[in-house]
């Protein structure tokens, strides 16, 4: 699952180096737009639904929090 989440960051953002960080967020790597863009992926590569309550910054920081989010989600 890390890699698969690793891809879709570096095809929505090619640019930056996801490994190296330890907040994307902090870091500048994700604005909101990009948020989107990941939970669509996210939801689109895994069948799940992804809870609006759960589109928080916290949940966005890193490749370890991504991959929490998808597996609460209801990973299949």
């Amino acid at each position: 699952m890390r890699e698969t989440i690793l891809n879709i960051l570096k095809d929505i953002r090619p640019e930056f180096d996801f490994e190296s960080s330890n907040n994307f967020i902090e870091d500048g790597f994700l604005d909101s737009f990009d948020v989107v863009t990941v939970i669509s992926e996210l939801e689109l590569k895994y069948n799940i639904v992804i809870d609006g309550l759960a589109v928080i910054p916290e949940n966005f920081e890193s490749l370890d929090s991504i991959c929490e989010l998808v597996k609460k989600s209801g990973e299949k």
